[in-house]
């Protein structure tokens, strides 16, 4: 596994169910084509699954 992930929003959260919305919030994402680095764990991991067609992710 990589160090870091790099996370972007690459969807609106708009229609999203609220879990999901919450989910991209507890992520650190507030905006559109935004993109933040969290660490490489099983946690951060289950999260992004749960919103991966909302997101984009890359190993750094």
């Amino acid at each position: 596994m990589a160090e870091k992930l790099k996370v972007t929003l690459v969807k609106s959260t708009i229609g999203a169910i609220p879990k999901h919305r919450a989910t991209v919030e507890a992520l650190g994402l507030r905006k559109l084509n935004k993109t933040v680095e969290l660490p490489d764990n099983d946690a951060v991991r289950g999260m992004i699954w749960h919103v991966k067609h909302l997101v984009k992710v890359e190993e750094v």
